[in-house]
């Protein structure tokens, strides 16, 4: 159904209005309990470690690129499917879905199986960003766009301190009341991931009462509603999930077929060449998997959607802003998975005290950094339509020097300040950079530009970033220099900012232009 002369007229009120907040207030919520649920594995790393034998690496594995893959794979579709179906319906069976997974996570009784109970994490969890960046950019003007959506990625940090702090609390009570295991045998970890997840099922039946807003009416271009949502989502699945994906390329002719084998034959060289040198298949598997997946998507993209390719796949703008905050946020989850465990290994402060202060000390500087760095983006922005771009450079240099003290100082006391800091001036850029992405597109393609901007921060992010610290602190011996080597990393992110500085102007000024000239009709 099309929205009518009636419907416009009362969603214009909502747009920027009280109800644009309160909507935001309750994005922040679920965004909350979505890194409450990814990131409770940083304060249960040891005991999981402890009780399923498993390695650093495999920690890293379970951490980030078992869950950052399937997320991005995933949010591929749902990013679809969120820019032609009803967002908050989807958003509700997302949340239902990644919530009941990590309550199973407390069930695992292996490593296998929790690696199981992480998918279905990832796969819940790739529905939320699509769905929250496009209605926040459709109940928001572009001028408050930054400041919101970095209100909404506050989430990250208050669910990720929340996490560490809840986390700590119940593994270190659960522990002393049932030392032996409680009820079904479970012992604090698992004790914690049900704590944790059961209550986002309550939540999902909130997020359902929410209005869904006229997508594009922010920006004065109301775009028609997709009469059939749901057989273009399973094409767009059929095109990353291997081996549907050969299928799928066929619907696109011989070339088609072709091109995505050559892409397939890549990946398994990558991934057989990687298994060999380093002996961690599943690791490689996984973002063989990726690689291929997002090039067969990207290719089929290509021959369904060309206005839509031209202005993601088909933008180098848009490629280097992806690839340039991939980077950064390689660093990001690297240093908020491993710092907890670095504190418990080197200062031998219990799980219950760490998460206390790292996860509080983290819930304080991220939200403070983000806010921040969303008002700075948003006053820079009009004086400079690159102006953004400038938080992207700070949150590069900035953590250096806290992040070489924070992993040498001898003071526990020392450590949590450094961390504050570290945490302070590395999150200025979250909402900067998925407001910069959401700018580059069209409003019906807000859905795939925050999919493959998350291709970044996910596949690169977290799928790289946990495990190659895992890695190598087993070869270093020594969790703190894995760490302080994040820092050499710091002059590629620097380069893909420079290039987004000087062409940003004017890819977001031709974005109409390009579309058109790729067939969009608009």
């Amino acid at each position: 159904m099309q929205p009518t002369e009636a419907d416009i007229a009362e969603a214009k009120t909502r747009v920027g209005g009280p109800y644009s907040w309160y909507v935001l207030g309750v994005l922040v919520l679920v965004y909350v309990f979505n890194f409450i649920d990814r990131q409770i594995m940083a304060i249960l790393a040891e005991d999981i470690k402890a009780h399923l034998g498993v390695s650093d690496s495999e920690l890293g594995f379970l951490y980030g690129t078992v869950f950052g893959v399937f997320y991005a794979l995933f949010g591929i579709p749902l990013g679809r499917l969120a820019d032609m179906w009803h967002r908050m319906r989807l958003l509700t069976i997302g949340l239902t879905l990644w919530s009941a997974m990590t309550a199973l996570s407390g069930l695992a009784g292996n490593f296998a199986q929790l690696a199981a109970a992480r998918i279905g994490v990832g796969v819940g969890e790739a529905s939320a960003s699509p769905v929250a960046y496009s209605v926040l950019s459709d109940y928001f003007p572009k001028e408050q766009r930054a400041t919101a959506l970095s209100i909404y990625s506050s989430g990250i940090y208050i669910g990720g301190g929340l996490s560490l702090f809840v986390g700590g609390l119940t593994v270190e009570r659960w522990n002393a009341a049932f030392p032996d295991g409680g009820p079904l045998g479970l012992v604090g970890w698992q004790a914690a991931f049900m704590a944790v997840g059961i209550p986002g099922l309550l939540l999902a039946l909130w997020v359902a009462t929410l209005k869904e807003p006229i997508r594009g009416l922010s920006e004065g271009i109301v775009m028609p509603q997709e009469p059939r949502p749901f057989p273009k989502f399973l094409n767009e699945l059929s095109s990353v999930l291997p081996p549907l994906t050969i299928l799928h390329a066929a619907t696109h002719g011989r070339k088609a077929v072709i091109t995505n084998l050559v892409g397939l034959a890549v990946a398994v060289l990558f991934f057989a060449g990687m298994s060999h040198f380093t002996g961690n298949w599943p690791q490689w598997l996984a973002l063989g998997l990726a690689g291929y997946a997002v090039f067969s998507w990207s290719q089929s993209l290509k021959h369904r959607d060309r206005p839509t390719h031209a202005l993601i796949w088909g933008t180098p703008t848009f490629l280097a802003l992806v690839l340039g905050f991939g980077m950064i946020s390689m660093t990001g989850y690297a240093h908020g998975f491993w710092g907890v465990a670095y504190a418990i290994r080197t200062f031998g402060v219990d799980k219950a005290v760490a998460g206390f202060f790292l996860g509080g000390g983290g819930a304080l500087s991220g939200f403070l950094s983000i806010i921040i760095g969303g008002k700075l983006a948003d006053t820079f922005r009009r004086k400079n339509p690159a102006g953004r771009i400038l938080i992207g450079f700070a949150t590069i240099l900035l953590p250096i020097p806290f992040i070489l003290l924070q992993y040498t100082t001898k003071s526990i006391t020392m450590f949590y300040i450094w961390a504050f800091l570290v945490s302070l001036f590395g999150s200025l850029w979250v909402g900067v950079a998925g407001a910069t992405a959401q700018d580059l597109v069209l409003p019906r393609m807000r859905g795939a530009s925050t999919a493959t901007f998350f291709l970044g921060t996910t596949v690169i992010g977290l799928g790289l970033g946990p495990f190659l610290i895992g890695r190598m602190s087993e070869l270093l011996g020594d969790l703190g220099h894995a760490l302080l080597a994040t820092t050499l990393l710091a002059p590629l992110p620097l380069a893909c900012m420079l290039y987004v500085y000087r062409n940003l102007p004017a890819a977001e000024a031709t974005r109409l232009e390009r579309a058109r000239a790729a067939g969009e009709p608009v």
